[in-house]
């Protein structure tokens, strides 16, 4: 088993067989997918990755897989769609995820491409894949409900016939769950890595789908901002990373940490 708390630099592949089957609480990651990123010139093999991801993960665990698609001659690729696709056919061989929700990633205008003859493309996906039934769940209730200080008729049910089985008042809460297309303004610079994604991401699906001293995953860990609020939200994390410039932008990151702030 690979130990804990640490950026290890190598191909994902090679060191994954070192972690115990069923030992992953939450993998957070997202691939160098398409020709939209360069990933210092090293090769994404997405099928492999699918299945040591299954082995690893817990009963109950969560893969959230961050992922948007190219314009080639025209056309999306649908990688997108094809990787997600993959993770449920092995479900249909008794081998794979479940697709629990298919999430949006908005960048808020500040990461828009696209062509003369579209409109911008300013969203990825996020995929949340479970191994079986959901196991942990902490919805975010930050979301202001617009209509929180007054009552709302709630009409009930209706009967077979098509009769209702009565009304009732209820009194809306001042915040409500979130939806499930989230947005986030980048400010990161890419200068040094060419795919940061917002901390507050990473954080925000570290508190959704896992629990204090659960293990954190990223397989692909670029400049380590899943492992880094892993650390700063009391679980363990591992990341892996091919590039050694990368896994050194990672440990930097992690080392800069307060020692007040960290909690693990």
């Amino acid at each position: 088993m690979l130990d804990k708390n640490r950026i290890y630099e190598g191909n994902h592949l090679s060191l994954l067989p070192s972690i115990d089957n069923d030992s992953i609480d939450l993998t957070i990651t997202s691939p160098p997918y398409d020709h939209l990123r360069m990933y210092n010139g090293y090769e994404f093999n997405f099928k492999p990755l699918a299945k040591e991801l299954y082995r690893i993960t817990k009963e109950g665990g969560v893969v959230v897989w961050v992922v948007g698609d190219a314009t080639i001659n025209g056309s999306e690729t649908g990688t997108s769609f094809r990787q997600a696709l993959f993770f449920m056919d092995l479900f249909s061989m008794g081998i794979g995820f479940n697709l629990h929700d298919t999430m949006i990633y908005a960048k808020g205008g500040q990461g828009a491409v696209g062509s003369n003859l579209a409109y911008l493309q300013d969203f990825e996906y996020m995929f949340i894949f479970t191994k079986g039934k959901i196991q942990t769940f902490h919805p975010l209730i930050d979301r202001k409900n617009v209509c929180s200080a007054k009552e709302r008729t709630n009409m009930g049910h209706r009967r077979k016939d098509g009769s209702k089985k009565g009304t009732r008042k209820v009194q809306l809460k001042e915040y409500g769950k979130r939806f499930n297309i989230w947005t986030y303004h980048e400010c990161k610079t890419r200068k040094e890595h060419p795919a940061v994604f917002p901390e507050q991401l990473a954080e925000d699906h570290i508190l959704s789908w896992s629990n204090e001293g659960d293990l954190v995953l990223d397989p692909m860990c670029g400049s380590g901002t899943t492992c880094k609020m892993a650390h700063l939200n009391n679980r363990a994390f591992i990341g892996i990373d091919i590039s050694n410039s990368y896994c050194n932008m990672a440990r930097r990151s992690i080392s800069a940490i307060p020692t007040n702030l960290s909690r693990f």
